[in-house]
């Protein structure tokens, strides 16, 4: 069923051992039997943009010297795996009411103007339409959609900021209220994922 399908798969969590997120994110790929998986861990941590890559990436490709090509290697990479992506599968665990400084480097090195979204007299367009993109949140005390919950407003905004507007929530936000039964909530949900 899913032979065709690419997946992205971007795991946030600094954790590799007992990381709910990236459960999660292991349950949700293996709803897509078949389906070809590129995986971006972001325990390796992504650099930082810097004068560099701003200067290469605001400078029009064809005038680029080769040392700015090479400042923008990195996030070129990333983008053509966003590219290739059908579904994105995202593990996103809340730290200190926002996403980790991690994932905020990986959105800083893949929103770029004529490559994930362009200016029009209308406003910003994203290019990245026809996707989907399901984001297994995992917080301590923060609950997904209240008022101190700057991690999942955001990566819905910025994900639609770049074209992808079709974003599922795996929730298993509030864990430290009740572990087990959220946990029970969130692998109930993943197991009714339309794959």
């Amino acid at each position: 069923m899913s032979d065709s399908l690419n997946i992205l798969r971007i795991d946030g969590s600094a954790r590799i051992a007992g990381s709910v997120s990236r459960d999660l994110t292991d349950r949700i790929t293996a709803r897509f039997a078949g389906a070809a998986v590129t995986r971006r861990d972001l325990s390796q941590p992504l650099p930082l943009i810097d004068e560099a890559w701003v200067g290469a990436n605001f400078t029009p490709a064809e005038a680029r010297t080769e040392a700015q090509h090479d400042a923008l290697a990195l996030s070129q990479t990333l983008v053509e795996e966003l590219r290739a992506a059908d579904v994105l599968v995202i593990g996103l665990p809340v730290y200190n009411f926002s996403v980790p400084a991690s994932f905020k480097a990986w959105i800083d090195l893949i929103a770029r103007a004529g490559e994930t979204f362009r200016y029009t007299e209308a406003g910003p367009e994203g290019l990245l339409t026809g996707k989907r993109a399901i984001v297994a949140l995992a917080s301590g005390g923060t609950e997904l959609g209240s008022d101190i919950d700057f991690a999942g407003r955001y990566i819905k905004h910025i994900l639609g900021f770049i074209g992808i507007t079709q974003v599922e929530f795996i929730r298993a936000d509030q864990l430290a209220l009740d572990t087990e039964g959220t946990i029970a909530k969130a692998h109930s949900a993943v197991a009714q994922l339309a794959a």
